[in-house]
């Protein structure tokens, strides 16, 4: 199994708190080399804001739990259409369904490398 860098830690950590929640399609894009803003984004979503809901208050928790950084702010928790939890060095979407589709965030960053979150070695700390 691929070992993590310390930029992917995090993403991972927080992808596969995603997929223990059923999440659909969960996707690590490694934006850094073109985004100066942060070095990665998760991408997940919910057929229902229950379910977004769910999945959002998982990655903060398992992070959290792994001894990983508090977001430095969260948006969209009102509504659950789209969750953004900005972590500084990554930032984690949760959307539903149809609000993925629409703005296809993966079509719009086509050009990154993704991170294989399911075959990385597991992250020291988490389950």
């Amino acid at each position: 199994m691929p070992d993590l860098d310390d930029d992917a830690r995090w993403p991972v950590t927080a992808a596969r708190a995603a997929d223990a929640k059923a999440a659909d399609d969960v996707v690590v894009l490694e934006v850094g080399p073109v985004l100066a803003l942060c070095s990665h984004f998760v991408i997940a979503s919910g057929s229902n804001t229950r379910q977004v809901r769910a999945v959002a208050d998982e990655v903060e928790a398992q992070i959290g739990e792994a001894g990983g950084p508090k977001p430095i702010r969260v948006e969209g928790r009102d509504d659950l259409s789209w969750v953004l939890m900005d972590y500084g060095d990554f930032v984690v979407h949760v959307f539903l369904d149809e609000t993925r589709q629409y703005y296809d965030l993966e079509r719009l960053w086509a050009d990154v490398e993704r991170v294989d979150w399911r075959e990385a070695a597991p992250v020291e700390g988490t389950a």
